[in-house]
């Protein structure tokens, strides 16, 4: 249940990290930093269901696997995200592209109100000492948790389990 905790509770800071860098520094977020968003939000649900849930066996065991799966997807969307800013690729996404209007007035209109501000090929903050933006640090941060899921669930495996921890008795044989 620690790990689930821990995965929540960094989900929810990086939500109000994120939140912060929109409202207090201006930093608008394009449509992938919206989409990053949904796997931290995802986890705080598992996070939650597991605590409500928490007599039930497996269940545990069950949402850090869910949360291990939400956190190596959003390390992928951060990659892709991150290659759209350093222009390695073009992005499929979208929102992310510039939009064709057409010939309707109404609906470039229409294109241009609801098409969100930032640009995904345009890094809005980049750390003063690394250069790294924000969808790289992304990056490290859902791969370190995902490592986090994944070793639990390898030990939870391995506490029930002789054959995990391969003694020099067992070599010998």
């Amino acid at each position: 249940m620690a790990v689930l905790l821990a995965a929540g509770g960094v989900s929810l800071l990086s939500l109000i990290a994120a939140l912060v860098a929109e409202v207090a520094f201006v930093l608008e977020p394009c449509i992938m930093c919206i989409y990053q968003r949904i796997p931290f939000i995802a986890v705080i649900l598992f996070t939650l269901i597991a605590i409500i849930l928490r007599k039930r066996k497996g269940v545990a065991r069950l949402m850090i696997a869910f949360s291990g799966l939400a956190f190596l997807a959003n390390s992928v969307m951060a990659f892709y995200h991150t290659g759209i800013e350093l222009k390695w690729w073009v992005s499929k996404v979208e929102g992310c592209a510039v939009p064709h209007f057409g010939d309707d007035p109404q609906s470039m209109l229409d294109n241009i109100l609801s098409a969100p501000t930032g640009r995904c090929d345009e890094i809005p903050w980049a750390d003063p000492i690394f250069g790294l933006s924000m969808a790289n640090y992304n990056i490290i941060l859902c791969l370190g948790l995902f490592l986090m899921c994944a070793v639990s669930l390898y030990a939870q495996k391995c506490s029930g389990n002789a054959r995990c921890a391969h003694s020099g008795e067992d070599r010998q044989q």
